[in-house]
């Protein structure tokens, strides 16, 4: 029986994970904006770790604007914004087009998203805090959106990466799981190699939070890897498509292109308070049920591979 092979792609799409885990903005706007930085920056010698860098600093100045209360301040924040993403949609794609992806650029590229958001965060809650409009228990609420937007994040990620391990066969070997990381992690100083641990410690405390998101996920690719060694069969790779495919549109709901939106929406209202509560009631409701489908899906895939 002749093994399915993927047809070649182009210049653009070789630089996509997989065109049906992009989303419409990313398709028609991040991504061929990416791929021209990408190509820039390749022309530049730039490093997929430096892109992603930058990226963190136009965001992090994008979330200051986003406290002060005049509109024309604020759309400046979105522009930065705007191009904060689009960068982070770029790091990846240079990394994929000059054949440097590394576990180093991901983790880098994670802690980026996240200084991000927590800067839009923090002054979101200052903003609402200082013009009077709330109680201190704003502080509460934001950390509460904060959390849920972190697990929300790290499950709809999760969920990427696993769709790319079983249906796009070049994806398997960015694929971490926490029992590597942790023997990777035992095996450096904070002597020697400071930066290498932290950023390892890091990754590996992010890795662990969404391997108990979704145990049923983790034990399903854990049993796959010892099974097959990495080369999945087609019969399997296509019930997993098939299976996990409808719910993708709903997972982009909870990755940053509908926050940014929403969240640009109500500061052009002067209301960014309720982006907090947008994020815990929806967005926690939606990812309860999507949580849901995925171990029930995972444990469905788990009982075919049981022994008759």
């Amino acid at each position: 029986m002749l093994q399915q092979t993927e047809a070649p792609r182009s210049g653009l799409e070789a630089t996509y994970k997989a065109r049906e885990v992009e989303g419409v903005f990313d398709l028609y706007f991040y991504r061929p904006i990416g791929f021209w930085l990408a190509q820039f920056f390749a022309r530049l010698k730039m490093t997929p770790a430096a892109v992603s860098l930058l990226a963190g600093i136009f965001g992090v100045v994008a979330g200051h604007l986003y406290y002060y209360r005049n509109l024309s301040i604020n759309v400046a924040g979105m522009m930065l914004h705007v191009c904060a993403n689009t960068l982070d949609n770029a790091d990846g794609q240079l990394a994929r087009l000059t054949h440097r992806e590394s576990r180093e650029g991901r983790i880098i590229d994670s802690v980026a998203d996240h200084l991000v958001f927590i800067s839009v965060y923090l002054h979101l809650t200052l903003r609402c805090l200082f013009e009077g409009s709330s109680s201190p228990a704003i502080f509460l609420l934001a950390f509460a959106a904060g959390i849920s937007h972190a697990l929300q994040g790290a499950a709809a990620d999760y969920n990427r990466s696993t769709y790319l391990y079983f249906v796009s066969s070049g994806a398997r070997k960015g694929v971490d799981s926490s029992s590597d990381l942790r023997l990777d992690y035992s095996k450096l100083t904070w002597r020697q190699a400071p930066w290498h641990k932290l950023l390892l410690a890091l990754y590996l405390n992010f890795t662990r939070q969404q391997e108990m998101l979704a145990p049923r996920l983790k034990m399903l690719r854990d049993v796959v890897a010892q099974l097959f060694h990495g080369e999945i069969p087609d019969r399997l790779r296509t019930r997993y498509r098939d299976l996990a495919r409808p719910m993708l549109k709903w997972w982009r709901l909870l990755m940053t292109n509908v926050r940014m939106l929403v969240l640009f929406a109500l500061l052009f209202i002067s209301q960014p308070v309720y982006y907090f509560w947008f994020e815990l009631i929806p967005l926690n409701l939606l990812f309860v049920y999507l949580l849901f489908r995925q171990e029930k899906m995972a444990g469905s895939l788990l009982k075919r591979l049981e022994p008759a």
